[in-house]
């Protein structure tokens, strides 16, 4: 039994089981001068248009998906479409045309991307009632659909979402910030679509699913407003200090002139919004794989947030107390789903690395003799195959690993205390790299006890 080849292959079947392309096949289903897209039913007689747009990570495998289902549309309605992905993830599709919307592995909004955004502006607002409208969003789309409100600047809006992901803001915090300093989140994009039916497909990169906080929520009228972004900013900018001046005074204007903020108050099309991808099913398949492999199961959700060193040394405890009870007799498979945020330390030093990365570092870090790792793996990794601004999902150690790394003399504290975990698992061969999966569903750390007689 090798625990960190299983560990990787549960993890595997998580990410396997959202893949974007086969969400979007399932849920979408063309059948003769018909569309059905869960409760909607796209009469093509009466279409002359659809219009494909959206912002994610796994747009291009959501685009593939939607090519596939829609090869045998009438001639009599035209397809087009632009979706902003990351530029590992353009391909030449037909039809639908994918922009590189920021570099791989920086998750930050660009110029390129504000461009795009404008097209998918122009784009909507083009369409008229006869007119169908699909958007495809996935995680990762409020960088890659930025689209910053006149009075706001593309690097103030980056010196905000920074400061405050480097202050442990959580993604609900940062995306009630930006969808107030945008055209198109919080219902902008639903507010400006001219046509007869909006149909949004979501695959949900954040706890809970909540619509209005997946990628900021551009197709859900907001129900916040900039009263609770300006609540955000200064929980975390208690100074003053670390916010560029006009971004509160935008915010401040909006709160006094319009209260309702950045709410759509009319909407010229219908609209629907359908979440087809989440956490829960990873991890539904992730059980079913670590049961498939003769472990028994504790699957401690998909809500698990906090600081990511914190969550790493509790996996770990888990797996202790596993090693540690007479009770239980077959190998164990812990699972968690969720995402976990890092906060920066203060250092002059270079660093890289990421949350999943960390969570497994400060494992190490806390328990760095190999004895205690016996009969264990611990793996933690973003199933969109980006940690941080890396190359790698994540990372694994077992025994092996903390034993190679104690006979190099390498200490993990000391990577861990300026979030340095990249070049530490580097040097130990612990880096989980899968490449872009085309699909975002949040984090899944799986942790393995091999059983009493392993």
């Amino acid at each position: 039994m090798n625990l960190r080849d299983d560990a990787i292959s549960i993890w595997t079947a998580a990410v396997n089981a959202v893949n974007s392309e086969t969400l979007i096949r399932k849920n979408v289903v063309l059948h003769g001068s018909e569309i059905t897209i869960g409760n909607d039913i796209i009469n093509l007689n009466s279409t002359n248009r659809i219009e494909v747009v959206g912002a994610g990570k796994a747009g291009a495998g959501m685009a593939r998906g939607l090519l596939s289902v829609l090869s045998e549309l009438p001639s009599s309605v035209e397809l087009s479409g632009w979706v902003n992905v990351p530029e590992d993830c353009v391909v030449n599709l037909p039809k639908i045309h994918l922009h590189g919307a920021r570099p791989a592995g920086i998750n930050e909004p660009t110029a390129d991307g504000v461009n795009g955004s404008q097209e998918i502006i122009r784009r909507i607002e083009s369409l008229d009632q006869n007119d169908v409208c699909i958007v495809l969003i996935s995680g990762g789309g409020s960088a890659l659909l930025p689209a910053p409100v006149p009075e706001i600047t593309l690097e103030s809006k980056l010196a905000v979402t920074r400061f405050l992901a480097k202050s442990g803001a959580t993604i609900n915090e940062l995306n009630t910030v930006r969808r107030q300093l945008s055209l198109v989140k919080g219902g902008g994009l639903l507010k400006r679509c001219k046509a007869g039916k909006l149909i949004a497909l979501i695959i949900s990169d954040v706890i809970g699913d909540p619509l209005d906080i997946i990628a900021s929520g551009p197709t859900v009228p907001a129900n916040s407003g900039p009263d609770e972004a300006l609540a955000v900013l200064k929980k975390y900018d208690i100074d003053g200090q670390h916010i560029p001046p006009e971004v509160y005074f935008h915010l401040e204007t909006q709160a006094s002139n319009t209260p309702t903020g950045n709410r759509p108050s009319t909407l010229s099309c219908s609209f629907s919004n359908y979440i087809i991808g989440s956490n829960q099913i990873a991890m539904a398949a992730a059980e079913a794989e670590a049961n498939a492999k003769g472990y028994c199961v504790i699957n401690l959700g998909s809500q698990n947030s906090g600081h990511a060193n914190q969550h790493g040394i509790a996996m770990f405890g888990q797996l202790q107390d596993l090693q540690e009870s007479s009770n239980i007799q077959q190998p164990c498979c812990i699972l968690a789903g969720g995402e976990t945020t890092v906060e920066l330390a203060e250092t002059a030093r270079l660093r890289k690395g990421g949350r999943n990365q960390e969570v497994v570092l400060a494992a190490i870090a806390k328990h760095s003799n190999p004895a205690a790792w016996k009969n264990m793996a611990l793996l933690s990794g973003g199933t969109d195959g980006e940690d941080g601004p890396t190359d790698a999902a994540g990372a694994v150690a077992d025994e092996q690993l903390v034993q190679a790394i104690v006979e190099r003399n390498i200490s993990a504290g000391e990577y861990l205390a300026i979030n340095n975990s990249y070049p530490f698992f580097e040097q130990a061969g612990g880096l989980l790299r899968t490449g872009p999966t085309h699909t975002n569903v949040m984090d899944i750390a799986v942790g393995i006890w091999g059983g009493p007689n392993t």
